[in-house]
């Protein structure tokens, strides 16, 4: 699947909008996502194939740390490489804008992402017990983030 990585403005605020109400269980609504295209602190970044968005990615920037505020991936292309195309870029963006440490935090339910974020070298660094909304197919209750975080500082060699 050939893809390409374009930064996002508010020009594309419908195609995310519908990416995040078919990839969330809890979409954003559209005047946060207005809000988070025209913000200077945020990079969203997609992955397109075409004219279709299969992904976005949310990189936040903070004192000496950048953040990953969210990742979304169309259902019908998960585990095909979108999301791991688009968190290696967020990496490589933290890495060359002089973050230290590259936080996020994830639905300890979320399988997946979990497994994609320690292939990338993210550790636990703790737990939010009852943080996300419920998720009516999952009991109804709250449920924690795993917060997790790498270093993107340069090794020292001896």
């Amino acid at each position: 699947m050939t893809m390409r990585l374009e930064r996002l403005a508010v020009a594309h605020l419908d195609a995310v909008e519908a990416l995040e109400a078919a990839g969330q269980v809890h979409p954003r609504k559209r005047a946060t996502l207005a809000r988070a295209l025209a913000d200077d602190t945020l990079e969203v970044w997609g992955a397109w194939r075409d004219a279709a968005l299969l992904g976005h990615a949310v990189l936040a920037w903070l004192p000496f740390e950048a953040e990953l505020q969210a990742i979304t991936v169309a259902p019908h292309v998960r585990r095909q490489g979108v999301a791991g195309m688009l968190l290696a870029h967020l990496v490589a963006r933290a890495r060359q804008g002089g973050a230290e440490r590259l936080l996020l935090e994830v639905r300890a339910s979320n399988a997946p992402a979990l497994a994609l974020y320690r292939q990338y070298g993210f550790d636990e660094d703790g737990c939010r017990h009852g943080y996300y909304p419920p998720v009516e197919t999952r009991g109804g209750e709250r449920e924690a983030a795993v917060l997790m975080s790498t270093s993107l500082k340069a090794q020292a060699v001896d």
